[in-house]
Parts: C-alpha cells; structure tokens; sequence
C-alpha cells in the first residue's frame, strides 16, 4: 500500500487502519494526500503499473467554496502560522478528542494548492475505466472539507462510505 498523507501531517495512516486496504496494489490518501494518491494512480497506470484500489480519505474538497473564503485560510496562514494549523489541527478532531500526530513543515503554496484543486470527473471515470476500484471515506461531523459537495460528487463515480458523526479523522468517538 501507498498512502500519501493529509496536509501538514506525517505517519497519521494508523489512525485510518480500519478502513484501509494494505494490498501492495493500493493507493491510499487522507486529506490533501488524496489529490497526491490521485495523480499517483495516474501516473503509475501511464506507465504501466498495476493499481487495484484507489482510496480517498476525507479528500480535500473545497471546489464549491467561494475564492474569498480560500483567500481568507491563505490570509489567515499567511498572517499567523502558527495560530492557523493549531485552529486547523482543532478542526480536524473537532467534535472529539485531539490525538497525537506527526507533523512536518508545510508551505503556502501547499495550501493554495488544497483550496484550488478542482476533482476532475472524467479523470476519475478513466481510472474506474481501467478497472480501478474508487472509494471514497467521509465523515459526516468534518469541519474540514465540503463534505456534502464531496459526497454529491464523488458518488458519480465511486463507493462512497459516509460515516455519521465522524470528524476529518473519521473518528466517531
């Protein structure tokens, strides 16, 4: 298995053990790691690699967000760092406990990247075209993402798992 992570974390895979399909011929990302596992995919069936299943966890989505939201987060980070992954990272876990995760050094441009990624449909209908399996995890409590817009939009094209009263971090409890 290939897992990419969410934006600013690292080794946070363990917290989605339940759900993850461990085949070395899957691909797994969180967060802002599904638009990484995505092109992934992509890129290893171009050149000729075997890609079984494709899972998108919590994907970052936000296409339905007005710019001036997305420029408000790039402000916010801008301005404060610090003070803005703290808020996030609460977001995150919000309406649960915060557990402990690996982080590393993001950038703004990450950021930007997150906010502005526009999920193509056609793209995705050509993975499950050649035969790779799409799922997609939400949870239903996510502060993060725009979980109904992710959920309306991704279930043209793959099996959606929508989990009730879970956060970004699908945890229930």
């Amino acid at each position: 298995m290939q897992f990419f992570s969410g934006f600013s974390l690292q080794n946070e895979s363990y917290l989605f053990d339940e759900y993850l399909n461990r085949s070395e011929y899957s691909v797994v990302g969180f967060s802002y790691g599904a638009i990484k596992a995505f092109n992934y995919a992509k890129e290893q069936l171009e050149s000729g690699k075997r890609i079984d299943t494709l899972q998108l966890i919590s994907p970052a989505f936000f296409q339905r967000h007005a710019v001036k939201f997305k420029k408000l987060q790039l402000l916010a980070y801008t301005k404060n760092e610090l003070t803005y992954m703290n808020q996030f990272m609460n977001s995150c876990f919000d309406p649960y406990e915060k557990k402990i995760v690996e982080h590393k050094k993001t950038t703004k441009e990450e950021l930007a990247e997150l906010l502005n990624y526009e999920w193509n449909l056609q793209e995705l209908q050509e993975l499950v075209d050649k035969g790779i399996k799409l799922e997609v995890y939400l949870g239903e409590k996510d502060k993060i993402i725009d979980v109904a817009g992710a959920k309306e939009f991704f279930l043209q094209v793959a099996t959606v798992t929508y989990i009730k009263e879970a956060n970004h971090f699908l945890q229930i409890n």
